[in-house]
């Protein structure tokens, strides 16, 4: 879950808004996303927090994207790399978070097989 937030975040700062992270969003995140080339082994948090952390991260992704009209909803940002639409973004970010959410589903079947 600390993952799906950073990436939601860090799309929403980088490619839709262009500027630096918010100070309380940049400090719901005190780990580099990668370790060692690895997503980073997150411990110690309960699953209240990690879902604290998401629900701040969508709240203020969301006020910031029902803002938008239409116009600006479909106007590319021009990334170094890349244009982007933040009609795009959402629709990388729901693809994302489903991903995620299979590779989820999967750890917990194996976990319930393995206790049975």
């Amino acid at each position: 879950m600390y993952h799906i937030a950073l990436i939601e975040a860090d799309w929403l700062y980088v490619e839709v808004l262009g500027t630096d992270w918010d100070q309380e969003i940049s400090a719901l995140f005190p780990l580099e996303h990668r370790t060692d080339g690895n997503l980073t082994h997150f411990e110690g948090e309960s699953i209240e927090e990690h879902f604290y952390r998401l629900n701040k991260v969508r709240e203020v992704f969301l006020s910031h994207f029902r803002s938008m009209d239409l116009t600006d909803w479909r106007k590319p940002r021009v990334i170094e790399h890349y244009d982007v639409t933040p009609e795009w973004v959402v629709y990388h970010l729901i693809e994302h978070e489903s991903h995620h959410r299979g590779q989820i589903f999967q750890m917990l079947r194996e976990l319930r097989n393995d206790k049975c």
